[in-house]
């Protein structure tokens, strides 16, 4: 059974590549990511999301292998590595296999994620790698825009779940086209669920917009949160900043 397959509460996965990036400005091995993964882990974290990109200006492959040792010590919890398929992501599913395979259509030299995948356009390339991942016994998530039709498609292609990409959401936060934007992300989780596929979502998402979010996007299963969790865990503590996103899940919930 997939650790986060149990209830339907929106579980809270940590990206922890941001602390990777502080590390490697030095060469003392500090801020440790595996004590930062186990300090979120022993706090409530559902899972550890890491990124590792071809150039390793954050997470080291090396952090790929001593995390997933790590995970085998709190089998309730998730790991999830994400990238492109197309780079290097598929040789961590193959040594790891991981929970789940996020596939993300980003460039080696993209500054962050900024766009889903497309259909038709993706999907020769995409089904064959879903369907490895799948053999392997590893769930599969496509990161893609909130656009209802197509969902569908990434259904076609094999994929388990969508990871709604939510800066937009984030984005427009605070301003008149708040409630707009997350009619999208609505609509778009709906036609998910309408074809079996699972939602995550993530990218810019923190305490102020986290709690509106799970409340009015249907069956979000899994929350991926990085650069505000750990920008908050440098004032707060990591443990604190942890329970912090919890509440605003909860808080999400309560008030559905």
């Amino acid at each position: 059974m997939n650790p986060l397959s149990h209830g339907h509460r929106t579980a809270l996965s940590v990206n922890v590549n941001k602390v990777a990036l502080v590390r490697n400005t030095r060469h003392l091995g500090i801020p440790s990511v595996l004590r930062a993964a186990r300090l979120c882990l022993q706090a409530g974290a559902n899972g550890i999301t890491v990124h590792p990109r071809p150039d390793e200006r954050h997470i080291r492959a090396s952090d790929v292998h001593e995390l997933a040792q790590l995970m085998k010590d709190w089998p309730d919890r998730e790991y999830n590595i994400e990238g492109n398929p197309s780079q290097n992501l598929m040789d961590f599913i193959r040594q790891v296999r991981p929970h789940q395979a996020t596939f993300v259509p980003d460039s080696e030299d993209q500054f962050t994620s900024d766009h889903g995948w497309s259909f038709p356009q993706d999907a020769a390339r995409l089904a064959p790698l879903t369907a490895e991942c799948q053999a392997l016994g590893v769930r599969v998530s496509l990161f893609m825009d909130p656009v209802p039709a197509q969902m569908a498609q990434a259904r076609a292609v094999g994929a388990d779940r969508v990871e709604l990409y939510t800066e937009p959401y984030a984005a427009a936060w605070g301003t008149e086209r708040q409630a707009l934007q997350l009619e999208r992300y609505r609509a778009a989780a709906q036609a998910a669920l309408d074809v079996g596929l699972g939602v995550n979502a993530g990218h810019d998402l923190n305490r102020d917009n986290l709690a509106a979010f799970v409340r009015g996007v249907p069956g979000v299963l899994e929350v991926s949160i990085g650069h505000a969790l750990i920008a908050d865990a440098l004032e707060l503590g990591y443990a604190a900043t942890v329970q912090a996103y919890q509440a605003c899940i909860d808080n999400g919930f309560e008030n559905s």
